[in-house]
């Protein structure tokens, strides 16, 4: 028996969601405690919010999102979930 195809491509698929979920955890924790991880009195704001924050939240939801979206359009393929065989009956 050959192995089907679209488990190949789910695996792929997994894949680069899990290294997106990754990214996003390393981007915010680097942020967050790389910039917030100081005395609060030396905290600069941007928008009325603390940098960390802003940095780590605001424009880490806009990156990952943007790198979603590229992913989902251009690694992810459209596969048919029936069966190849019968027909989906």
């Amino acid at each position: 028996m050959d192995e089907d195809k679209r488990f190949k491509s789910a695996n792929k698929e997994a894949l680069f969601g899990v290294g997106l979920a990754v990214f996003n955890f390393i981007w915010w924790f680097t942020c967050a405690y790389g910039i917030g991880g100081r005395n609060p009195t030396k905290y600069t704001f941007i928008l009325g919010l603390p940098a960390w924050f802003f940095y780590s939240c605001v424009v880490g939801f806009i990156v990952i999102t943007i790198l979603v979206i590229i992913v989902v359009k251009y690694f992810f393929a459209d596969i048919p979930l029936d069966d190849e065989e019968g027909g989906g009956q």
